[in-house]
């Protein structure tokens, strides 16, 4: 039988990309658990976190795999295997999936009863959607190997604390687990639908109006800091000030918007001034607007700024905020979307040593002694390219174009930076100058920007 499955989203918003799985049409109900193992009432598991987005070891039968932890997904997807991944998938067959825009379908595959495991929490019966062709090519646009996502399968049985600043996930078992006793904290009722956490907050799009309530997706797939849906609410209009830029990529191609920064953020007591924020057309989000009562989402770049506990079984939210919740709001200035391209063999200076100095031997007299030693490695590093770019943005009117190969940055080789810090470069701060070399063709071709802050 084949089944087809609409996912409205997988969107991985800057920092560089936002890809949002959400999958709507199939709700199918099993008896998957996951339970803590051995009497534990508590696991720490370490985790990466890339453009605001939470990466963590899960087994997958056994198989440990990369996944996102994205409270905006109610199923869960693997869309990146390898050839030399060696996974077994149970009970298969053929569905097919739509994302954004009005692209094919895209053939995946659901297996059924398979075995989850994070440290000594075990999920049995499970159910995992494959897609067969690796369209997100999401590790390539994070730099790292990213499997897949999980959101409601695993976070329906137990509690977590994300501690963003140490990048640790606390899981407790909900019978054990006691509710933080603390002044300084924030505590919301979470709203669900189609398994997806909603809060109510409010945000000012005008500094001259008043602030608008919203319900808002809360959304730790998302790296981006808002999602607001143009129109809405009559009230959520574009500020005068924006740019349309590159938010993300979806199964049916780039999706573009407008962005932004709105006065200000109030999560209850807390207030965050001047966040970014992207518009989406109706157009773009028929999809993730079949809850009419949402207006949007909160992504990483407001939730690192808290710790957050998430509590499904007793649907609640509570926030405290971290260090980092006052600092500014900063998005790629360049134009340039940056993705790895593989590897590729560098020569590099293995050993050289300089010695200028006398020396004196018995047998000998006094002289100037110059000893110079050099010998070279071959390695395999980290290349990148331009994916795409920014119309009228600095670096297209410099004269870079998709697909040149990234080879200096500053002064500094390519391969020297990660993917996530060449997305941090472009983010410091505005008029700030960029050199850059590039590989085109048999060419190399130097050029020279500067960020420019639009909004």
């Amino acid at each position: 039988m084949i089944v087809y499955l609409v996912i409205p989203k997988y969107m991985l918003l800057k920092k560089f990309l936002l890809c949002l799985l959400i999958l709507c049409t199939i709700n199918i109900q099993s008896q998957s658990k996951f339970q803590f193992l051995k009497g534990s009432k508590k696991q720490v598991v370490k985790f990466e976190l890339f453009n605001n987005l939470i990466v963590f070891p899960l087994e997958v039968n056994g198989v440990k795999l990369s996944f996102i932890l994205d409270t905006g997904v109610n199923k869960t997807i693997l869309f990146n295997l390898n050839k030399t991944d060696s996974l077994t998938l149970n009970n298969t067959k053929k569905v097919f999936i739509r994302g954004l825009g009005v692209g094919d379908p895209v053939e995946a595959i659901l297996s059924r009863n398979n075995n989850f495991r994070v440290n000594n929490i075990l999920g049995t019966s499970q159910d995992i959607y494959v897609v067969v062709d690796d369209t997100f090519k999401l590790s390539s646009k994070m730099g790292v190997t990213i499997h897949g996502v999980i959101g409601y399968d695993l976070l329906k049985d137990v509690i977590v604390k994300i501690n963003y600043s140490s990048k640790k996930l606390y899981f407790y078992k909900p019978e054990k687990y006691k509710e933080p006793k603390c002044r300084s904290c924030e505590k919301l009722d979470l709203e669900f639908y189609r398994n997806k956490p909603y809060i109510n907050v409010s945000i000012k799009i005008d500094s001259a109006g008043n602030n608008i309530p919203v319900k808002m997706l809360i959304d730790s797939g998302g790296s981006d800091a808002l999602w607001l849906f143009e129109g809405s609410k009559k009230e959520i209009k574009v500020p005068e000030k924006f740019f349309v830029d590159i938010l993300g990529e979806g199964l049916s191609g780039t999706i573009y918007g407008k962005r932004s920064r709105v006065p200000k953020l109030e999560i209850g007591k807390y207030v965050i001034e001047e966040p970014t924020v992207s518009f989406l057309d109706s157009a773009t989000t028929i999809n993730a607007r079949s809850f009419k009562k949402r207006d949007g989402s909160i992504g990483g770049n407001i939730l690192k700024r808290f710790k957050v506990w998430i509590d499904y079984p007793n649907k609640k939210v509570i926030l405290k905020k971290n260090g980092s919740l006052k600092r500014g709001f900063y998005y790629n200035m360049s134009g340039l979307q940056i993705i790895y391209n593989g590897e590729e063999l560098v020569k590099e200076q293995k050993n050289s040593m300089k010695h200028n100095g006398y020396s004196r031997k018995e047998d000998s007299k006094p002289g100037h002694i110059v000893s110079f030693v050099t010998s070279y490695s071959y390695k395999f590093k980290p290349s990148y390219k331009v994916n795409k770019i920014v119309k009228d943005s600095p670096a297209e009117k410099a004269g870079i174009i998709e697909g040149d190969i990234i080879k200096q940055l500053n002064g500094k080789e390519a391969h020297e930076y990660s993917l996530n810090e060449i997305a941090n470069l472009f983010q410091t701060k505005p008029n700030k100058r960029i050199r850059i070399v590039v590989e085109r063709g048999i060419f190399k071709l130097k050029y020279e920007f500067r960020l420019e802050q639009k909004i």
